[in-house]
C-alpha cells in the first residue's frame, strides 16, 4: 500500500481539524559521565577550552587559551569584568585577528581555533580584585556549549592568580543541545522557564486538532451536551487529571530510559511493533463498541475499550488517558521547542514542562465543562447522537488500518496477517463476553490469544536500503552532495507520524513540487525513522530536535547552514524556499 494512500487514511482518522504538527525527536548525545545520550562524544567544556591567566604587570593581565581540535571560541561572546572593594575597574582588551566562520547558530562570526592570547589592560591595579570572564564556543560536529563563566582572584602587587569558580548556564549539558550563541538567558532562569511553560501550554492545546484525538474528544463533548450542568466541571477536572497524569507518566519513562542510555523521545513507543499492535487492537475494539456490534460491560474489557464513551468519573479520566495515547504520533507547534528544552533540564523541570503540555491539552475541554454558554452551542441531545456515535467508529477503524500498515512496515507481511487474525480473535472474544459461564471463559481465551499474537517477537527486518536507492539518506551521501555543491532537501519522516504522511501526500508528493526540485537540481533524501536508527538519532540531535518531521534545505554552498522549514508544509512554502536558493546552486 502506498504512503499516499496511508496518508489519506491518517488524515481521515478525524472528522475535523488540521493534522497536528510533528516536530523534532530526541536531543541526546553520549558524553563521558554526564548522563546524556547518543553516539557522538564531545569533550567537557573545561577540556575543550583550557585557559591560563597571569598578571603581567601592575595593571596588565594575559589570558591564554588552548582550544581542542575541531572546537572554536566566538570573539563577540567574550566578556570581562574586574572589580575590587572600591568598585569596578575599567578594562581594555586586545584581541588578535581571528578567522571568519559561518555556522547555523550565529551566522558569519569571527572565531578562534587552536589557541588564543588576549591582553587586558586595567585602569588601575589592586591587591584584591576579582576578574569575571565569560566565553562561549562550539564544536564543528554540531554542538554549541552554553556560555561559561569563570572567576579569578587577582593580586596585581604580588602578581598572583587564584581560580574562584567556573559555572555554566544551569541545566544545560554539552551534547544535550546547549544553547545557541546570542541567547543570553540561561535555560534554568525563571524567564526562560516561564517562556517554555507557555510554549508547552500552547503546543499542548494545539494537540487537540490531531485527527486521532478528535473522535475521543467528540464523545466527551457530546457527554457534556447530554447531561445536566451540575457537576460537569468536576468531569472536566477528572479528564484533565487523566491527561496530565499520562503526560507525567511519559516524562518519567523518558527520563528513566534516557538515564539507562536509550536515545528516545516523544512518540518513542510507536517504534515498537508490540505497542503499535496493541494500539491497533484498542482502536478496533473501540470502533466495534461505537458501532454497537458489541456491548461491553463494566468488566475488564469495559475499562479498556469504551473509555471515551463510558459514563462517570472513570470514563472522564480514561478519556484523558486515551487522548494522550492517540496524540503521541505527532507534536504541535511550540511543543517542539518545549520538548527540546525539557530534555536538557533536571528531572523536576522536565516534569513541569510535560505537566504544562498536559494542562494545555486538557484546557479546551476544561473550559467547555465550565462554560454553560459554550455547551449551549453544542447540538441538542437526540436520536442523532447515536448515529453520530456510530459514525465516529469509522475514523477509529481507519486508524487501526493505518497502525496495521505501520506494524507491517516495521516487521513483515506475515506479522501483519497474524495481527489481522488477532483482531478476529479479539472481535470474537468481545462478542462472547455477553454470555455467562463458558462464554466468558472462551472470551478470555480469545482476548489472551490476540494479545499473545501481538507480543510475538518480530521477525528482524533489514534496515539497510539498497545503495542504488537515490533517495536514501545517509550522512556520507549528504556530505558528498554538499561537497559537490549540490542543493539537497532532507525529509526526516516515519510511517507512524501522521503529519509526515499528510505533508508527503499534500505537498512533497505533488508533481509541481517534484518538478521544482528537478528544475533547481535539488536532490531529495529521505531519512526513515519508522524503526530506530542511531544514525538518524544523531542527525536529529545535531539540530536539537526532539520529534519529527524535520525538513532541511541545503543551498549547495558547503559551509552554509541549512534552512529549517516548518513542520506543516504547503506547496507555496516549499516553492518559496526553492526560489530563494542562491543562483550558483541552480543548474
Amino acid at each position: 500500500m502506498s504512503r499516499r494512500i496511508l496518508a489519506a487514511i491518517g488524515v481521515l482518522t478525524g472528522l475535523a481539524g488540521a493534522p497536528a504538527v510533528g516536530q523534532d525527536f530526541v536531543d541526546l548525545i553520549r558524553n563521558p559521565g554526564d548522563g546524556s545520550f547518543g553516539q557522538v562524544e564531545f569533550l567537557p567544556v573545561e577540556e575543550a577550552y583550557q585557559v591560563a591567566l597571569e598578571v603581567a604587570g601592575d595593571r596588565q593581565l594575559r589570558l591564554y587559551w588552548q582550544i581542542a581540535e575541531g572546537y572554536y571560541l566566538y570573539r563577540k561572546r567574550f566578556g570581562f569584568a574586574l572589580h575590587d572593594g572600591a568598585g569596578s575597574i575599567d578594562l581594555t582588551a586586545q584581541f588578535p585577528t581571528g578567522v571568519m566562520h559561518e555556522d547555523e547558530y550565529f551566522g558569519v562570526s569571527e572565531v578562534y581555533y587552536h589557541h588564543l592570547d588576549v591582553v587586558l589592560d586595567a585602569a588601575r591595579g589592586s591587591s584584591d580584585a576579582v576578574l569575571t570572564l565569560t566565553s562561549q564556543g562550539c564544536a564543528e560536529a554540531g554542538l554549541c556549549y552554553p556560555p561559561r563563566q569563570q572567576s579569578f582572584r587577582l593580586d596585581f602587587e604580588h602578581q598572583t592568580v587564584a581560580a574562584i569558580a567556573t559555572t555554566a548556564r544551569p541545566g544545560a549539558r554539552p551534547g544535550a543541545g546547549g544553547a545557541a550563541p546570542g541567547d543570553s538567558s540561561p535555560p534554568g532562569t525563571s524567564d526562560t522557564l516561564w517562556l517554555m511553560l507557555l510554549a508547552a501550554l500552547v503546543g499542548g492545546s494545539l494537540l487537540n486538532l490531531m485527527p486521532c484525538v478528535f473522535p475521543v474528544l467528540s464523545l466527551k463533548a457530546l457527554s457534556f451536551a447530554g447531561a445536566a450542568d451540575a457537576g460537569q466541571h468536576r468531569h472536566g477536572w477528572v479528564f484533565a487529571a487523566g491527561v496530565v497524569s499520562s503526560f507525567l507518566l511519559v516524562a518519567v519513562l523518558l527520563i528513566i530510559l534516557q538515564r539507562a542510555g536509550a536515545a528516545v523521545g516523544w512518540g518513542f513507543q510507536l517504534q515498537s511493533p508490540h505497542f503499535v499492535a496493541l494500539l491497533a487492537y484498542l482502536f478496533f475494539a473501540m470502533g466495534l463498541a461505537l458501532s454497537g456490534v458489541v456491548e461491553l460491560g463494566a468488566g475488564f474489557m469495559g475499562s479498556g475499550s469504551t473509555l471515551a464513551a463510558k459514563p462517570g468519573y472513570s470514563g472522564s479520566f480514561f478519556s484523558g488517558v486515551l487522548a494522550t495515547v492517540v496524540a503521541s504520533p505527532c507534536t504541535a507547534p511550540f511543543m517542539g521547542s518545549a520538548l527540546g528544552f525539557a530534555v536538557t533540564q533536571p528531572p523536576a523541570t522536565a516534569l513541569a514542562i510535560f505537566a504544562a503540555l498536559g494542562v494545555g491539552m486538557a484546557a479546551p475541554m476544561l473550559v467547555l465543562s465550565y462554560s454553560t454558554s459554550l455547551r449551549r452551542l453544542l447540538p441538542r441531545p437526540g436520536p442523532w447522537m447515536e448515529t453520530f456515535r456510530q459514525l465516529l467508529a469509522f475514523p477509529l477503524y481507519a486508524t487501526a488500518i493505518w497502525l496495521l500498515w505501520v506494524a507491517g512496515r516495521q516487521t513483515d507481511t506475515t506479522a501483519m496477517a497474524l495481527l489481522l487474525c488477532g483482531m478476529l480473535a479479539l472481535a470474537l472474544g468481545l462478542w462472547l463476553w455477553r454470555y455467562r459461564g463458558w462464554g466468558k471463559l472462551l472470551a478470555t481465551a480469545c482476548v489472551l490469544g490476540a494479545v499473545a499474537v501481538a507480543l510475538i517477537p518480530p521477525v528482524p527486518v533489514a534496515t539497510a536500503v539498497a545503495d542504488d536507492d537515490a533517495s536514501h539518506f545517509s550522512e556520507a551521501r549528504l556530505a558528498t552532495l554538499r561537497a559537490a555543491g549540490t542543493p539537497v532537501f532532507v525529509n526526516v519522516t516515519a510511517d507512524w507520524c501522521i503529519t509526515c504522511l499528510a505533508n508527503e501526500a499534500s505537498t512533497l508528493g505533488r508533481e509541481s513540487v517534484q518538478a521544482a526540485f528537478a528544475e533547481r537540481a535539488v536532490v531529495y533524501l529521505e531519512a526513515d525513522w519508522t524503526r530506530y536508527d542511531s544514525a538518524i538519532a544523531d542527525f536529529l540531535a545535531r539540530f536539537q530536535r526532539n520529534g519529527i518531521p524535520l525538513y532541511l534545505l541545503y543551498s549547495g554552498i558547503e559551509q552554509q547552514a541549512p534552512e529549517i522549514l516548518p513542520q506543516l508544509l504547503t506547496p507555496d512554502i516549499v516553492m518559496q524556499a526553492l526560489a530563494e536558493l542562491p543562483q550558483e546552486s541552480a543548474p
